[in-house]
């Protein structure tokens, strides 16, 4: 039976952090995992949906990874998301981590293609063949990814027996009571939906950083505590940018994405709030 304790607590989301000129920024990268280190969290879920993975080359997610870990090692709880559109830059990310010494991988499914369970299924376990000595976890986001978890396909997953648990970014809350009851720890993934997560039985889950790091990790899993953490509650529209105001430490920079289309974040996001 794995222990499972090291999951259960606020893992925060980490953002992407970039430099005046578009680029990761590996000073910024460490002075916010040092910030959340600070803030008493459980771990750190890092190259996800809020770190920019879609729009990151396999370089600069190498390089965000091991400056987080340069950091946090041994002391939090890491994952790492290594999903890429393709399963070569995958498994390459999965292999990087585990010699990193992350606790578990993560991958959401392929996208673009609606594909069978089938393939899905061999996606994710040839992403955790690389890693073998490291847990899997299945993020769950259908409204991004476009293919949404199936009871079914998470009982095939589940033969794998590195497969912990899923990341549920889902809407509906009783999906995470669905996987709890097929035996899989579950992280509740919209920050507006924690306090419902945790009481359909998520292990824990992200928040926004700096709302997350104004209540302890080691409440998260306790009913008794949940009452406290109503006075933090923040909107669903809560990002970088409001913990990271436009001040002196903390500019704008533009990413580029195409010729005609650039997203503008924050060079520097350790900010207090």
């Amino acid at each position: 039976m794995k222990d499972i304790t090291k999951y259960q607590g606020i893992i925060p989301a980490f953002y992407a952090c970039y430099d005046k000129d578009g680029q990761v920024s590996a000073p910024a990268v460490r002075a916010l995992a040092k910030y959340l280190l600070d803030k008493g969290v459980k771990g750190l879920y890092v190259g996800g949906s809020s770190g920019e993975c879609i729009y990151q080359s396999v370089a600069e997610r190498k390089q965000t990874l091991e400056s987080v870990m340069e950091v946090v090692r041994g002391k939090l709880t890491v994952i790492a998301h290594v999903a890429c559109n393709n399963t070569a830059d995958s498994r390459e990310l999965a292999a990087h981590a585990e010699s990193l010494g992350v606790d578990a991988i993560a991958a959401i499914p392929p996208i673009y293609f609606h594909l069978p369970p089938s393939a899905i299924a061999k996606y994710w376990n040839d992403i955790s063949d690389a890693a073998p000595n490291t847990d899997f976890i299945i993020y769950n986001i259908p409204q991004l990814a476009g293919v949404a978890l199936t009871t079914p396909l998470l009982q095939e997953m589940l033969k794998n027996p590195r497969v912990v648990g899923v990341k549920n970014s889902s809407m509906p809350v009783q999906d995470i009571q669905m996987w709890r009851d097929e035996g899989a720890v579950v992280f509740n993934g919209p920050d507006e939906q924690l306090l419902s997560g945790l009481a359909a039985g998520a292990a824990g889950g992200p928040m926004p950083p700096c709302r997350s790091c104004t209540w302890r990790s080691s409440s998260a899993s306790n009913p008794a505590s949940w009452r406290r953490a109503g006075r933090f509650r923040t909107s669903a529209a809560a990002s970088s940018t409001r913990c990271a105001p436009p001040r002196a430490t903390c500019t704008r920079s533009s990413r580029r994405l195409s010729a005609s289309r650039a997203v503008r974040t924050w060079a520097a996001c350790a900010h207090p709030c």
